[in-house]
């Protein structure tokens, strides 16, 4: 890992990517499996939200405005701060808080570090299990314990051999029908998974699933986990092959030939 990222100190985003998942943590996992209030953002359909999210969020936003103080911050439940340099912060406390309010530990605390709207730094926290997936710029490394191990993506390139995820398959019926899309790829893949939230592209990156297709995503869904995919190996994009960052329709592969693969039948499904 380089000293230095960008300007900023590389070994401080570090510590601070870490020490996110560790307050984040004291905040949701004395939570996690207990009768928990829920409550619903929506008017109609559900996203919840719990005081776990809350409070890991403002956690994690006390540390670092504390580090960082010019940094801005972008999160899942409370307003955003406006940045006054070139870098911000994205946090999304729990992704996928239906896992966590129903016992699923492949839930996760989500932060990573943008420069001019570029994710270049993130990680991923399952505290139940102990595991972390963490990318800066020349190390993106699996944590368990005392284990450690570099993450790399697998070398599938056919859709055929493909182990493929989606959150939901419900996901590809908001904001406009793309179920004719997801059933192409469904049906042209080895196998699929559902339910796997952000873990579904943590496990890409150590090359246990091949590729993970999604709509209608958040910037906090996927900007985080940017730097593991590609740090990786991995491709990820936007159906339309731009970034990601800002979520959307988003594709990650294990390799180019299969992100390739995939864009090209997501294309020809959707004519």
């Amino acid at each position: 890992m380089a000293d230095k990222l960008l300007g900023l100190d590389a070994e401080l985003v570090r510590e601070t990517l870490l020490d996110a998942a560790t307050v984040a943590a004291a905040n949701t996992l004395p939570r996690f499996r207990t009768a928990l209030v829920v409550d619903n953002k929506l008017t109609t359909g559900f996203d919840p939200v719990t005081d776990a999210d809350r409070e890991a969020e403002r956690a994690i936003r006390a540390l670092i405005g504390e580090r960082f103080p010019d940094h801005g911050i972008i999160g899942e439940e409370l307003e955003d701060k406006p940045a006054q340099s070139r870098f911000s912060w994205i946090i999304d406390p729990i992704d996928g808080t239906r896992a966590f309010i129903t016992g699923v530990p492949v839930w996760g605390t989500l932060v990573g570090l943008m420069a001019d709207g570029r994710a270049v730094a993130g990680l991923m926290a399952q505290p139940f299990t102990g595991e972390i997936y963490l990318s800066l710029p020349g190390h993106t490394r699996y944590h368990r314990g005392k284990e450690s191990a570099a993450l790399k993506t697998s070398a599938v390139t056919e859709l055929r051999r493909a182990r493929v995820t989606a959150t939901s398959p419900d996901l590809f019926l908001r904001g406009g029908n793309l179920m004719r899309e997801w059933t192409a790829i469904r049906d042209a893949a080895l196998t699929v998974r559902y339910g796997l939230d952000c873990y579904g592209y943590c496990l890409l990156a150590a090359g246990h699933i091949d590729l993970v297709v999604e709509a209608g995503l958040k910037n906090v869904d996927i900007a985080p986990l940017i730097p593991i995919i590609r740090g990786a190996g991995g491709v990820v994009t936007t159906w339309d092959g731009g970034p990601a960052e800002a979520g959307g329709n988003c594709v990650a592969a294990a390799t180019p030939e299969l992100h390739a693969a995939a864009m090209k039948l997501l294309t020809r499904a959707g004519t």
